[in-house]
């Protein structure tokens, strides 16, 4: 595997564990973090054996957030965004939300800032329970980022949103699993097991591109106004999945009381042409 300098990667069977490692600075953000993240996340997102990835921290932090830099360079990105896209030219498309790959937050500590957001574009989070967190922007003089002001409203509700955004207040991983941010919320120490035993599960279960169509397009439906046109895309892709292998292979798994053997590929066999063709 690729050696990176912000990350560990590693391998649990058909599971992809991304790590921010920067302990010592509780896992803060910066370009070259996020660049090597999301091209890990492509690496992964492109092997047929990788099933489901997990994204989590080293150490007592998920991520503080960006980190502090002096002369008003903490949110401009003038430090670290140019040299981190030289190297990793290909990961601003690579993130959580545009994987075929389902990606799961284990946020086993704080995750301020830019440290949370960047778990809202996972397909589920598992938090600790008294994990620190914090929409903190418009108390640092910026706003939220990062498609925010977008995405929590309706991952939330407006008004939850508006309560963490507005405010900028510190709230629980308890809390953040009451509105509905996180799936769970667990004891500190039990967090990465969760996850690592939904990827898992996943990845012995579940078809991937079954999966894969369910993500993206679930994503894609937030944006849709037209109940019509979605159902539309819907029924077509029904009907695509059941002409294919996966489908009977499912049935039989389940009357056989076995572990399926999927044949699809989430890299060639994804129908990306009734999704194009919809748009």
């Amino acid at each position: 595997m690729q050696t990176y300098e912000s990350i560990l990667v590693d391998r649990d069977g058909p599971v992809g564990v991304v790590t921010l490692n920067r302990p010592e600075v509780l896992n803060a953000w910066d370009w070259l973090m996020s660049a090597e993240m999301n091209h890990a996340f492509g690496v992964f997102d492109d092997d047929d054996t990788v099933r489901a990835i997990v994204l989590t921290g080293a150490g007592r932090a998920f991520c503080a957030g960006a980190g502090l830099l002096p002369a008003g360079r903490t949110f401009d990105g003038s430090l670290t965004r140019d040299q981190a896209q030289a190297r990793y030219p290909d990961s601003e498309g690579r993130q959580a939300d545009r994987l075929r790959t389902p990606v799961i937050a284990a946020i086993n500590g704080a995750a301020v800032g830019a440290g949370i957001t960047m778990t809202l574009r996972t397909d589920i989070r598992f938090v600790a329970a008294d994990a620190k967190l914090g929409f903190v922007f418009n108390r640092r003089g910026v706003i939220p980022d990062a498609d925010l002001l977008w995405s929590l409203p309706r991952l939330v509700g407006y008004a939850r949103a508006m309560d963490l955004l507005l405010t900028g207040r510190i709230f629980t991983g308890a809390e953040a699993a009451e509105a509905g941010l996180a799936s769970r919320a667990l004891p500190a120490g039990e967090v990465l097991a969760a996850a690592m035993t939904a990827a898992h599960d996943i990845a012995d279960n579940v078809a991937p591109v079954s999966a894969a169509i369910t993500k993206l397009v679930a994503r894609r439906f937030l944006e849709e106004t037209d109940r019509q046109a979605a159902l539309e895309l819907e029924r077509r892709l029904f009907r695509w999945a059941g002409q294919h292998a996966d489908a009977p292979e499912g049935v039989n798994a389940f009357r056989e009381k076995r572990t399926p053997r999927w044949t699809l590929s989430k890299t060639r066999d994804f129908p990306a042409e009734l999704l194009d063709e919809a748009r």
